[in-house]
């Protein structure tokens, strides 16, 4: 297995090219360099270098990237930021756990059980309850609070529903609808009835 740090230069290869095949120019100019220095035609970029170079988009590319690269046994090279975040293995992440719960159960068989009042309970040993009950509990709680204001708020709305007149329902839910629909109302109030026009002759 072969590991190196390169920084290559990308400016000289997109230069050369129109400004909106730059990033893709970079990619190859990227591409050609790994086959070069790590002499195996099988490369594979990774996400964060990909992101880095993309990052300001196609006519934007970075002059130099730092690239960590990486020869498998089979002839693969995989390309990554040199300052991408490491990602761990399976066979890693299962030994970091098996020594952390090692370390665990060493610090707790080196204290010393802690001496219990009588009228104390554990955390662990307090009740629990059912689910059904919390749910109840929260919806009294906010029945309590909130249902008398809802309700009579309702109903305040349902009033003011029937004592407006039918005029009112065909204007506007904007003021300036109300205001106008109010308007026309005290116009018609102080001219009185209106006749019609047979009645005129």
């Amino acid at each position: 297995m072969l590991e190196r740090t390169y920084n290559i230069p990308l400016r000289r290869e997109w230069l050369k090219v129109p400004k909106y095949k730059r990033a893709k120019k970079a990619m190859s100019a990227l591409r050609a360099f790994l086959r070069r220095h790590m002499k195996s035609d099988k490369i594979s970029i990774g996400d964060y270098l990909n992101k880095a170079i993309w990052q300001h988009g196609m006519r934007n590319p970075p002059h130099h990237v730092k690239v960590k690269a990486v020869k498998d046994d089979d002839g693969l090279v995989k390309a990554e930021l040199a300052t991408a975040p490491v990602k761990k293995g399976k066979a890693e992440k299962k030994k970091a756990r098996a020594e952390a719960k090692a370390a665990g159960k060493e610090e707790i068989s080196k204290e010393k059980p802690s001496e219990e009042k009588p009228g104390e309970e554990k955390p662990s040993e307090k009740k629990k309850e059912p689910k059904k009950e919390k749910a109840a509990k929260a919806e009294a709680a906010k029945a309590g609070n909130k249902g008398i204001k809802a309700s009579e708020k309702k109903k305040e709305a349902a009033a003011e529903k029937k004592e407006a007149p039918e005029e009112g329902k065909k204007a506007s839910k904007t003021k300036k609808g109300k205001k106008e629909a109010d308007s026309s109302k005290k116009k018609r109030e102080e001219k009185g009835p209106e006749k019609k026009s047979s009645e005129k002759k």
